[in-house]
C-alpha cells in the first residue's frame, strides 16, 4: 500500500466543521464523560501517532502519565504542519487543534489508512482539556519540513497566543501534552495504568515493529516497552501462553489485495471455547463484521474440504459446522482499508461489503496451503473438530430440556424458581441466590410483583473446563438457562430475556466469591450479550449489623464499619454476617433487595481480550498462572475468611 508521505503541508489538511458543540455535549464526541470517555481522549492523540506509523514515517511512540495526571504523547512522525492554512488563514497546527474534523484523514491525501473510531481528532481533546501544549519538530525535509520547532498552548480549547518558533532542528515529530477538564469529567480525572497497558500492548501487536514506551511518572517512573517484531504471531502466542497447544507454530498470513491489507494469525489449543478477535484499522471490532464473516465461512469450508480429501471425514459423516471447527481456536483477523464503514450498536462492526469476499478468497488459499504442507497439524485440527461434533449432538439433546416455548408459558420453568407476577421483562429482576436457606429468606422478603428468586444448590460447573454437552447436563445451569429464556451460545436471543436485571447474590466469604466467579464465567462464555447489555449485577449484602439501643445500621465494608463506630460511639453490638441465611427476610429486603436502599454493582466488559485472559487464568486448567495472579493481586483482597 503506497502512501503520499512527501510534501505533507497545508494543502493536505481539509476542514469540515467547527468545535462549538463539543463542550456542551461531550458524550456525542467521545461516548461518555466517565472513565471510558476520559481514556478515549488518550486514544485520539495516540491514534494520530499510530497513523504516522501506518504511513511508514514513525517507528517510536512515547506515552507518559504525568504526576499531575496530565498525559504526554511523543512520536517521531512528520510533525503537524505549521504553515498557514488557505481556508482558515491560521496556522495549520492551530486549525487542527481548534476545528472539528480538520486533519489529514478526510480526503486531504495525508493518510491512505487511518485509525480512530469516531474520527473526531485531537481538536476534541483540546476542547475537553484545561490546557494543551503542542511542540512540533519539522526537521524532516523529505516530508516538506522547514527545519523549525513550533510551540502553541491552548486553554479550554482556545489558543492562549499565536504559534511561536522555538528554534531549528533536524529532528521531526509531534509532542502533545494535555490535562483533562475536571468540570467535564466530574466522575474521575484519574488515569488507569492497566487500561493504558492493555490498549498500548494491543496497538504494538497490531503494528509489528513499532516501539511504544509507556511511563507512569506517578509510580516512580514505572516504564514498559512494547515492541513485537512478530506482530499477530506474537499476539496469538501471548493469548495462548497459559494454554495447552495442539500445534506450536501459529498459522500466519499478510497479503494486500485491492488496496486492502489482510493479516491473520491463528492457533488451536485443547480448550473448548473459541476466541476470535477482529480489527479494522487497529479498531477492535467487538461486533465482528464483514472481515470476520469472511474468515469464519472460509475456515469452515477449508477444514471440511481438507477433511474430505484426506479421508479424515468419512463419506457417511455430516460436514463439520462452524462451531465444530472453531472449538479451541484463537485467531486474530486484522484488515487495513482506506475507507472503513462502521455499523452496529456501538459502531464497532465493519460494514464494507467488498471485504468479506476478499478475506474469504485470500484466507482460503493461504490456509488450504498451510494444511497441505502441515498434514499432522491438519489431522489434529480435524480430530478435535470431530470430537466437538459428537459433543454438539449430545448437547443438542440436552439443550432441548432448557428451551421453553414463550415467555408467558410457565409450565416448563424450573420448579425451584419463585417467579415474579410481572411479565414486563424491563421491570423484572432475577436474583440468583446461594443455598436454600438464603433462598427462603429472599423468597419471603422480596417484592413478588417484579422480583424472582432462583436458589442454587452448591457450586455450578466450571464451564472453562467442560464441553457444552456436559454443561447442559448440569441441573443448576439448565435451571438458569430455562429461567432466563434466552438460550445460549449460537441460539442466544437477548429479546427473549425474561428479566433485564440478573442479580448474583452470594455470601461475602470465599465460597460465595467462588460461586460468583463460576456464574460470571458462565455468563461471559455463553451469554456475553447479557453483560454487554448491562443486565448482569452483583448484590452487595452488608458485612456487619451495628446496634445501639433501638438504632440499627449496616456496614458494607470494614472501612464503612469504622465510620459507623466513630459516629455512634461506644456500647455497640456488632454482628458479623457469615452468610445471607443469617438475615431474616425483612433485613435481606432492607439491605440488599430494596431498590430504594440497596447497593448493586453492574458488571461490564471494557476490554474483551483482557476479560478473556482473566477468566482463562482464574478458571482454566493450568495452575501456575493462577498462582502468579493470586500472588500479584493478594494485596487487594479484603474481607478474606480463612
Amino acid at each position: 500500500m503506497t502512501n503520499n508521505v512527501n510534501n505533507y503541508d497545508a494543502s493536505q489538511i481539509q476542514v469540515l466543521e467547527g468545535l462549538e458543540a463539543v463542550r456542551k455535549r461531550p458524550g456525542m464526541y467521545i461516548g461518555s464523560t466517565s472513565s471510558r470517555g476520559l481514556h478515549h481522549l488518550v486514544w485520539e492523540v495516540v491514534d494520530n501517532s499510530i497513523d504516522e506509523a501506518m504511513a511508514g514515517v514513525c517507528d517510536t511512540i512515547d506515552v507518559f502519565i504525568n504526576e499531575d495526571n496530565s498525559v504526554t504523547v511523543i512520536d517521531n512522525g512528520r510533525g503537524i504542519p505549521a504553515d498557514i492554512h488557505p481556508k482558515t488563514g491560521k496556522s495549520t497546527l492551530e486549525t487542527i487543534m481548534t476545528v472539528l474534523h480538520a486533519g489529514g484523514k478526510f480526503g486531504g491525501g495525508g493518510y491512505k489508512v487511518s485509525g480512530g473510531l469516531h474520527g473526531v481528532g485531537v481538536s476534541v481533546v483540546n476542547a475537553l482539556s484545561e490546557w494543551v501544549e503542542v511542540v512540533v519538530k519539522r526537521g524532516g525535509k523529505e516530508y516538506g519540513g522547514d527545519g523549525k520547532i513550533y510551540h502553541q498552548r491552548f486553554e479550554y480549547g482556545a489558543p492562549v497566543k499565536n504559534i511561536e518558533e522555538l528554534g531549528t532542528t533536524e529532528e521531526h515529530g509531534t509532542k502533545i501534552t494535555f490535562k483533562p477538564d475536571c468540570k467535564i469529567f466530574t466522575e474521575t480525572t484519574e488515569f488507569d495504568y492497566l487500561i493504558f497497558q492493555s490498549r498500548i500492548r494491543e496497538l504494538a501487536f497490531l503494528n509489528k515493529g513499532l516501539v511504544i514506551n509507556l511511563t507512569d511518572k506517578r509510580n516512580e517512573g514505572k516504564k514498559e516497552k512494547f515492541h513485537f517484531e512478530g506482530g499477530l504471531i506474537s499476539f496469538v502466542k501471548y493469548l495462548n501462553r497459559n494454554r495447552e497447544l495442539i500445534h506450536k507454530d501459529p498459522f500466519y498470513m499478510e497479503i494486500e489485495k485491492e488496496d486492502i491489507i489482510i493479516e491473520i494469525a491463528l492457533q488451536y489449543d485443547t480448550s473448548y471455547g473459541s476466541n476470535i478477535f477482529s480489527f479494522a484499522n487497529n479498531i477492535h471490532t467487538h461486533e465482528g463484521g464483514t472481515h470476520e464473516a469472511g474468515f469464519k465461512s472460509a475456515l469452515t469450508r477449508v477444514i471440511n474440504d481438507y477433511g474430505r480429501k484426506s479421508n479424515l471425514i468419512k463419506e457417511n459423516e455430516d460436514n463439520l459446522t462452524g462451531d465444530d471447527v472453531r472449538e479451541g481456536l484463537t485467531a486474530i483477523v486484522s484488515v487495513k482499508i482506506s475507507d472503513p464503514q462502521f455499523e452496529g450498536q456501538t459502531k464497532t462492526k465493519l460494514g464494507n461489503s467488498e471485504v468479506r469476499g476478499i478475506v474469504d478468497t485470500i484466507f482460503s488459499e493461504q490456509f488450504s496451503d498451510f494444511l497441505m504442507h502441515n498434514p499432522q497439524v491438519g489431522k489434529q485440527i480435524i480430530d478435535k473438530a470431530l470430537q466437538a461434533a459428537r459433543a454438539r449432538e449430545a448437547a443438542r439433546k440436552a439443550r432441548e430440556l432448557t428451551r421453553r416455548k414463550n415467555a408467558l408459558e410457565v409450565s416448563s420453568l424450573p420448579g425451584k424458581l419463585a417467579d415474579c407476577s410481572s411479565k414486563d421483562a424491563s421491570k423484572s429482576e432475577l436474583f440468583i441466590v446461594e443455598g436454600d436457606s438464603a433462598g427462603g429468606s429472599a423468597k419471603q422478603g422480596r417484592d413478588r410483583e417484579f422480583q424472582a428468586i432462583l436458589p442454587l444448590r452448591g457450586k455450578i460447573l466450571n464451564v472453562e473446563k467442560a464441553r457444552l454437552d456436559k454443561i447442559l447436563s448440569n441441573n443448576e445451569i439448565r435451571a438458569l438457562i430455562t429461567a432466563m429464556g434466552t438460550g445460549i451460545g449460537e441460539d442466544f436471543d437477548i429479546t427473549k430475556a425474561r428479566y433485564h436485571k440478573l442479580v448474583i447474590m452470594t455470601d461475602a466469604d470465599v465460597d460465595g466469591s467462588h460461586i460468583r466467579i463460576l456464574l460470571l464465567t458462565f455468563f461471559f462464555r455463553f451469554m456475553k450479550p447479557l453483560i454487554e447489555a448491562g443486565y448482569v449485577y452483583i448484590a452487595q449484602p452488608p458485612l456487619y449489623k451495628v446496634t445501639k439501643g433501638k438504632t440499627i445500621r449496616y456496614a458494607y465494608t470494614d472501612q464503612h464499619l469504622d465510620v459507623i463506630k466513630a459516629e455512634m460511639g461506644d456500647k455497640l453490638e456488632i454482628q458479623r454476617y457469615k452468610g445471607l441465611g443469617e438475615m431474616n427476610p425483612s433485613q435481606l429486603w432492607e439491605t440488599t433487595m430494596d431498590p430504594e436502599s440497596r447497593m448493586i454493582l453492574q458488571v461490564s466488559i471494557h476490554d474483551a481480550i483482557q476479560a478473556d485472559e482473566i477468566f482463562d487464568t482464574l478458571m482454566g486448567d493450568r495452575v501456575e498462572p493462577r498462582r502468579e495472579f493470586i500472588q500479584e493481586h493478594a494485596q487487594y483482597v479484603r474481607n478474606l475468611d480463612i
